[in-house]
This record gives structure tokens, C-alpha cells and sequence, in this order.
């Protein structure tokens, strides 16, 4: 199968492509490079430099006639969301939307969606959050991810474009930007293994249920076969306090140093955590690395980079 993976030459797109790769698709990479990286993209699968904003993306569809998309590029940081709600709509929402229309009008047959658990529920009244769990956003990427889904089913009932909508917990692993806002795992380990301070905002106490990108990669592969529509939790069912991670990185890292702390970032919900229950079920998937494995292996890959 050929499938055309946006976002691909960033953290989750590009692992996620290899594994579409090494299951031996053939896959093309649309990145327009603002935080994806033209190394992260492996030999074998090729690149095409574009946004999904551009009308270009139409043209591209078109001439790779891809039979899935697996679509990834977003606007990720949530604190930017906050800073910037019409930017982060015109990335998340606008950019689905051209894409949307792009693979209606070239005959995709499955279109796999990079949604947000945590996100999505916002503040939650159950833990772990199933997928029946009402939607609260409570920051402008969460509303967009939400209005995604909305629109992902539109399309299903209008068009008839199957779709998954995978609502990741937080991801993590190698390739995450470690000198972002966004993934405090890469940014913990890229500071604690270069000797610098590492800030915990806040308390220490909000919890997320962190998910090693090897597993995310595995769950997209299967939901390319599944006969399945709608949407997914993609996350361990575990909640891990920030604290409790800086502490378990530090302690694999050989670091000794308390963490700094400063106020709260507005637009973060307290608690995280989704259910992975109807991922067992659907697409047949569980998650397989542990966080203490998973924690292991990334020090390991941003070790090797320093």
C-alpha cells in the first residue's frame, strides 16, 4: 500500500513511518520542515517539502494517488495554542480541512488521524478516561483536535472516508525536539544529561500517562488494517506525576539536583490519564515498553546525539 504520512519528518510522523516502511509500504513524507527534521526521515522514504495549508497539497494528492494518509503535522504546543488560538486553527483545523478535500478528490481509502486524549477530555470526571468520556477542552489545541474528530466524521458520512482518530496520551521517545515548550521528557533529558536546571511548573503533582513513540508507531500499523471507524485511546492507563518523572530520568541519568520550580502554565489540566481498553479490543493493541524502559531509551538516543 502506498501512504502518503504528513508531519513525516517530525518526531511521532517519522517513527511512525518507518514502521509503515519496515511493514513494507511504500511511503512518502510532507513535511514543510518548520519543526521536522530532513534527518529524521529514513532511507527508502521519500520527502516532499509542503504545508497542508498550501492549495499545493490538492496537486500533490493527486500526482502520489496515495491509497491511506496518515495525517501528523500540527501545531503541537499547547501554552502556543494559548498564546495564539487563530494560528493553532489555521494549522489544525484549516490545514485538516485542504487535506480533507485533497484526498476525497484523489480516492484515498483511509485516512489515520493524530488526536489527543488528554486534550480532548480535559479536566476529567473518570480515571482512566474512556473513549465515552465528554470532551472539555480546555485549551485552544484541545478544541481544535476535538472539532478534528468532528469533522474526520463528517467526512466518513458525507464522503464515505474511513477514519481512526488515535487520541494519543503523551508521547515520548526518540526524536522528540528537546529544545521546544512541548515534551518534557526530551526536554528533562537533553538539560539533566548537559548539566543544566531542569523547571517543573507548578507543583510537581499534575500527572500524564506517558506512551513510548515505538508503541504509537505499532498502534498506527494496526489501525491501518482494522475495520474500525472513530476514535481510539492510544495511551497505558498510568498516571505519572511530573515530579515523579523528573526523579526516575535524574536517577537514570546519574543526576543528583533538585528540579526548580515556577508557577503553573494556563491551558494544562491537572490529571491525564485514557483508557486503552477499547485499543485492546479494535485494533488489537496494547502498550509493550515500560516507562522506566522507554525513560531508558531515550536518555540512550539523546545520550548518543550529545
Amino acid at each position: 500500500m502506498k501512504i502518503l504520512v504528513t508531519g513525516g519528518a517530525g518526531f511521532i510522523g517519522s517513527n511512525v513511518a518507518d514502521a509503515f516502511a519496515a511493514a513494507g509500504h511504500e511511503v512518502v513524507a510532507v513535511d514543510d520542515l518548520s519543526s521536522g527534521r530532513p534527518e529524521n526521515v529514513s532511507k527508502g522514504i521519500r520527502l516532499v517539502e509542503a504545508d497542508v495549508r498550501d492549495p499545493r497539497i490538492a496537486a500533490i494528492l493527486s500526482a502520489e494517488r496515495p491509497q491511506a494518509v496518515c495525517h501528523h503535522a500540527a501545531q503541537i504546543d499547547v501554552r502556543k495554542s494559548v498564546a495564539d488560538p487563530a494560528r493553532d486553527a489555521d494549522v489544525n483545523l484549516i490545514g485538516l480541512l485542504r487535506l480533507l478535500e485533497a484526498c476525497v478528490a484523489s480516492g484515498v481509502k483511509k485516512f489515520l488521524f493524530a488526536s489527543s486524549g488528554g486534550a480532548c477530555y480535559g479536566e476529567q470526571e473518570r480515571f482512566p478516561a474512556p473513549e465515552s468520556h465528554p470532551t472539555r477542552p480546555v485549551s485552544p489545541y484541545g478544541v481544535a483536535k476535538a472539532a478534528s474528530e468532528l469533522y474526520l466524521g463528517y467526512y466518513r458520512a458525507q464522503h464515505g472516508l474511513p477514519y481512526v482518530a488515535l487520541r494519543y496520551a503523551n508521547v515520548y521517545g526518540p526524536r522528540q525536539n528537546p529544545h521546544g515548550e512541548a515534551g518534557v521528557v526530551a526536554i528533562f533529558a537533553r538539560k539533566l544529561l548537559s548539566g543544566e536546571p531542569c523547571t517543573i511548573y507548578g507543583d510537581g503533582g499534575q500527572t500524564r500517562d506517558f506512551v513510548y513513540v515505538g508503541d504509537v508507531a505499532r498502534a498506527n500499523l494496526l489501525a491501518l488494517g482494522a475495520d474500525y471507524a472513530g476514535p481510539v485511546n492510544i495511551g497505558t492507563g498510568r498516571e505519572t506525576p511530573i515530579a515523579d518523572l523528573y526523579d526516575q530520568l535524574a536517577s537514570l541519568a546519574g543526576a543528583v539536583r533538585p528540579a526548580r520550580r515556577e508557577p503553573g502554565k494556563p491551558g494544562e489540566q491537572r490529571r491525564s490519564v485514557i483508557d486503552p481498553a477499547l485499543a485492546a479490543r479494535v485494533l488489537g493493541w496494547r502498550p509493550e515498553v515500560t516507562l522506566e524502559e522507554g525513560l531508558a531509551r531515550t536518555l540512550e538516543y539523546f545520550r548518543r546525539r550529545a
